[in-house]
């Protein structure tokens, strides 16, 4: 009897494992790159968004008016860039047998959509990585650029826009100052855009020497207490005058299926701070936005949609994981990019 192609009553979105799926990805704090690229759900998959020139909005155009004369006026430019959300799928086989040797079949539904997650999340967080959290990146991503060094370049030098002369002591060393280099950070950012940098996203190895570097704890400590001072992300944030720092914990498995396991953390030794508006939107400055498709049949708002079906040669069912989204860079101006800041 020949093979029959599954009909579409066959393969179906499943709501209650979506919503499993949804769960787990609001649960895990680990991945960062949908909350430094904040979420912009369209329901299409692809579409133009505006850009403009910050300049336009900063030069002071405003004229004195004498009578019955018209009033100086301006405008603005602007400029168009395009998203494309790619489809990328990965899917989990429960065959029959295990699925009839459990005690409730329903966990092995749960245990796979969790399973399948996980793939989704690690392959968008290793994207956003690669484009925009490592040093020497693609394009040279941020405007500003600094690089982790032995020896920092002097101020009077010091040009985060050049390919050089943009060194800072590596954080990890007593004599570093990231109180001061992140505060400097945040103003040529604001110097050229008019808007503050307001999130802080650091590599698991970044934040733990920040946690432990004299500056911080003398600023944290204030001379109150005789032991070291707790510090933690909360105060970290305050001390750093940014609305949320995003601790990148995510770790892969590099090895090839059957090899001896290479698990490593996601980021490098890197740091960003970027902007994120309060409310995101297509026509607001940003950093950067993951554009999701929803217009899928069943996509949730960050693009993926679980999806269950029979496979009958294989005996088994499958719980795939579809995503649609595009990581996109709207404006280099509104980062600040520490590459390789510690050792």
């Amino acid at each position: 009897m020949p093979f029959i192609e599954p009909s579409r009553s066959d393969v179906h979105v499943n709501t209650p494992l979506g919503a499993v799926s949804s769960a787990f990805i609001q649960e895990d704090d680990s991945f960062v790159a949908g909350k430094v690229f904040p979420l912009i759900p369209s329901d299409k998959r692809s579409n133009i968004y505006f850009t403009y020139d910050h300049g336009d909005f900063n030069r002071d155009e405003m004229q004195l008016r004498g009578p019955a004369t018209e009033s100086a006026g301006g405008g603005y430019e602007i400029d168009q860039a395009t998203y494309f959300c790619n489809l990328r799928a990965f899917h989990k086989d429960i065959a029959d047998e295990v699925r009839d040797n459990q005690d409730d079949p329903l966990d092995q539904d749960s245990e796979a959509t969790r399973y399948v997650t996980l793939k989704h999340l690690i392959n968008r967080e290793i994207r956003w990585v690669t484009d925009y959290f490592t040093a020497g990146a693609p394009g040279d991503t941020w405007t500003f650029d600094v690089d982790g060094a032995t020896t920092a370049t002097a101020a009077g030098s010091f040009d985060p826009t050049s390919a050089g002369n943009n060194d800072k002591l590596y954080w990890n060393l007593a004599a570093s100052t990231p109180i001061e280099d992140i505060r400097q950070g945040k103003r040529y950012v604001q110097s050229i855009t008019g808007f503050r940098p307001n999130q802080l996203t650091l590599a698991r190895t970044v934040y733990d020497i920040l946690l432990d570097h004299p500056d911080i704890v003398g600023r944290i400590d204030r001379g109150q207490t005789v032991s070291t001072a707790l510090v933690n992300r909360e105060a970290l944030a305050a001390l750093f005058e940014v609305n949320q720092i995003h601790v990148m914990d995510a770790i892969k498995n590099t090895a090839e299926k059957g090899a001896t396991n290479v698990h490593t953390f996601i980021a490098s030794n890197n740091a960003l701070l970027s902007y994120s508006p309060p409310v995101p939107g297509r026509m607001t400055p940003a950093a950067g936005y993951t554009f999701s498709w929803t217009g899928h049949l069943g996509a949730t708002d960050d693009g993926s949609r679980i999806l269950r079906q029979r496979v009958p040669l294989k005996k088994a069912d499958r719980v795939e994981i579809e995503s649609c989204d595009d990581l996109k860079l709207v404006s280099a101006d509104l980062g600040y990019f520490f590459g390789a800041i510690v050792q």
